[in-house]
């Protein structure tokens, strides 16, 4: 393969490359207006279509396009012999070159902020407008008089002039944290146009590296403004972009001069290529088209890990989710997570603000009016709105470091379902970086993802403070109904006790004053006991004695009594008067109509073998040997008698479906209820320790 088609071959691929880039530059920054990028920043200038620092790379994608499509078109048609391009067209496109410099002198002076707040910057501007737009009258003036195309005057003032714009830039920028980026950009813009002097315009005779330094060195120029432009929302999809491209055209070209270029001369009997040669080159393409998504990650974390310098972005989004997921507070996620924010973010604070409030977390300070979201209850919010940019034409005040310490870049509505909604507001970014395209959809991400978590962490809160007060609410109605049932008890009790009292004045006045001081004692212990407590099996047969001391005083020999209690039972705790009636019914119902009297058993014991969930269970037994109950006179005493239907209704207030409670006739006379209760008071549903769910009701046979 010859120099001179290896020269027309890296003007073709060089060309395109670069017309592939300026016009990737151009679509994203049309794109990231339309997208919504730019359309929620804050500008006290005004907002229009585009702000004025993506006017001025919306310039220096154009001029980059009209240079690499026009000297696509002046060297093709020259290094291919096809025609010779028209000397207005070959002085068009020279001239778009020369105003590359220019523009980039004026991006960077708007960029630095330094346009119309410092003397001596619209100076400069000017100068190097003046001097682009000369180069553009020689080239033209070269182009309409037959001279030499591009101009060598217009070529050497481009030069030289633009040297010593560098240099005044070097002296005017040198105190600012960004003057090396800044001369780094203005010197690369200064070489796409002084390289035109290395090669020879008239013949395609150079080296293909002379050909790549002279009329490709706006390449790196795109990338460099990129590197140092951080205004530009899409700078790293686009640096991801143009390097694999770059990368991949690179492997392309030099598989071509270094292994088909050799395979091509290879040929068969008749003169035809080499089959050899055909099925490399088919392997080599499809070995190119298999690389390219493992280039395309490569460059990616290159681009994030080495030029951007930040971490993994969805490590972190994991990390954190797993953060909120981690507190229960709304506060420790706020607070967490813009901690964590400002350590990935390298920002110089990360804050959070409730969208009813003018209290700032954090240290971010000088917020403007408008930049906290409003938003009404309800509303919806679509996911490219959730940031807001803040642009550093609102700010007021110099720029001192004092100020870029507090100034805020961006803030980030979390929309959640109700209010009050938050802002995090995301402070100065270190060396002066703008938020990017990767960085807005990780703040988006984040923001969504605390919605949902302080919408759960909420409801969790509503819901337990909704089973607080339900649970509130039974205790309530559980105390009332057990205060309901101890008055309805209460004056029952009484009711019978002075019936005894009124016949033993009849009888015997003397026993009648002893039994009705017996009967103050046992009163002021039933009317002392609380309702809704609960009383051990010791006190329960205490007032057991005291109630039956009066009901000897009335039966006199008619009536015997024999309480079994052991010793290690007595401390068990169980629900006040739920023997007491057990034993007044078998003494009005059994022992009462009988004319010689009888007996009544009380027993109490611990059965072990009960249900392995509810564990050991006591028995509590009032037996008596009277005729026996019939199911007519039980279900009759049901509905109109107090005490059983008092001691069921305690029960399952108490209990719920854990405790039976039956009345049965004995096989020999007489009636047997019983009642089993668990025996550990972890099982009690006592006034102060209600379920949340409703009983499921006493087991009563």
């Amino acid at each position: 393969m010859t120099p001179h088609n290896i020269s027309a071959l890296v003007n073709l691929l060089g060309f395109l490359t670069g017309a592939a880039l300026y016009a990737m530059l151009l679509a994203m920054i049309l794109r990231s207006s339309s997208l919504g990028f730019r359309s929620h920043e804050i500008s006290a200038r005004g907002q229009g279509f585009l702000s004025a620092a993506e006017r001025l790379l919306l310039g220096t994608a154009l001029l980059g396009l009209i240079w690499n499509l026009g000297a696509l078109v002046i060297y093709g048609v020259r290094d291919w012999e096809i025609a010779k391009p028209a000397a207005w067209f070959e002085a068009a496109v020279f001239a778009s070159l020369g105003f590359l410099p220019a523009v980039v002198v004026h991006f960077v002076l708007h960029a630095g902020q330094w346009l119309g707040r410092r003397p001596g910057s619209l100076i400069i501007v000017s100068a190097a407008y003046i001097l682009s737009s000369y180069a553009a009258v020689m080239h033209f003036q070269a182009a309409f008089s037959g001279g030499e195309m591009p101009s060598g005057v217009a070529l050497r003032s481009l030069t030289y002039g633009f040297g010593g714009i560098t240099a005044a830039l070097f002296v005017y920028a040198r105190r600012s944290s960004m003057w090396k980026r800044t001369i780094w950009v203005v010197a690369l813009a200064v070489f796409a146009v002084s390289a035109l002097h290395i090669s020879r315009h008239a013949s395609g005779d150079n080296p293909w590296f002379v050909e790549l330094i002279g009329h490709h060195a706006s390449l790196l120029l795109v990338v460099a403004i990129l590197y140092q432009d951080y205004r530009f929302a899409l700078v790293d999809i686009f640096l991801k972009r143009a390097m694999a491209l770059i990368v991949l055209i690179g492997m392309a070209f030099g598989l071509y001069v270094l292994v088909l270029a050799r395979l091509f001369r290879l040929r068969d009997s008749n003169g035809d290529l080499d089959t050899r040669a055909v099925a490399a080159l088919l392997g080599l393409w499809i070995g190119t088209a298999l690389i390219y998504s493992l280039l395309k990650r490569w460059v990616s974390w290159f681009v994030d890990t080495i030029i951007l310098q930040r971490v993994d972005y969805q490590e972190l989004r994991d990390e954190l989710a797993m953060t909120a997921a981690s507190n229960e507070r709304t506060e420790d996620i706020l607070n967490r997570i813009c901690l964590r924010l400002k350590q990935a973010l390298t920002a110089n604070d990360v804050g959070w603000i409730a969208s009813d409030e003018k209290v700032v977390t954090g240290e971010s300070q000088g917020l403007l009016e408008g930049q906290i979201f409003q938003l009404n209850e309800g509303s919806v919010v679509k996911p490219s709105e959730l940031v807001r940019l803040i642009s550093r034409e609102s700010e007021s005040g110099p720029d001192t470091a004092g100020n870029r310490s507090r100034r805020n870049v961006a803030t980030v509505m979390i929309p959640t379902h109700e209010n009050p909604r938050f802002n995090l507001l995301i402070g100065e970014l270190s060396a002066g970086r703008q938020l990017l395209s990767d960085d807005l959809a990780l703040l988006e991400s984040v923001a969504l993802m605390m919605a949902r978590r302080i919408d759960a962490v909420r409801v969790t809160h509503e819901r337990c403070e909704r089973n607080l007060r339900e649970k509130e609410i039974s205790k309530l109605a559980t105390e009332a109904e057990l205060r309901a049932l101890r008055a309805q008890l209460n004056p029952h009790f009484l009711f019978n006790a002075l019936t005894t009292i009124g016949y033993l004045i009849q009888t015997n006045p003397g026993r009648a004053l002893e039994t009705l001081l017996k009967l103050t004692g046992l009163l002021r212990a039933v009317l002392r006991a609380p309702a809704g407590e609960l009383i051990t099996i010791g006190d329960e047969m205490d007032l057991v004695e005291s109630y039956l001391a009066i009901e000897r005083e009335r039966f006199e020999d008619r009536l015997r009594v024999v309480i079994d209690l052991p010793q290690d039972l007595r401390d068990h705790l169980i629900p006040p008067l739920i023997v007491q009636p057990l034993v007044e019914n078998a003494i009005k119902h059994g022992i009462g109509p009988i004319r010689d009297g009888g007996q009544v058993f009380v027993c109490v014991s611990l059965d072990e073998s009960g249900d392995p969930l509810t564990g050991s269970r006591l028995r509590i037994s009032v037996q008596d040997t009277g005729e026996g109950v019939t199911a007519a006179g039980l279900e009759a005493g049901r509905m109109s008698g107090v005490g059983l239907a008092n001691v069921e209704k305690r029960l399952e207030c108490f209990y719920g479906a854990m405790a039976d409670f039956r009345i049965a006739k004995c096989k020999g006379g007489g009636t047997l209820a019983e009642i089993r209760l668990p025996a550990e008071a972890d099982h009690l549903r006592s006034a102060m320790q209600i379920e949340n769910e409703p009983a499921k009701g006493l087991a009563v046979k």
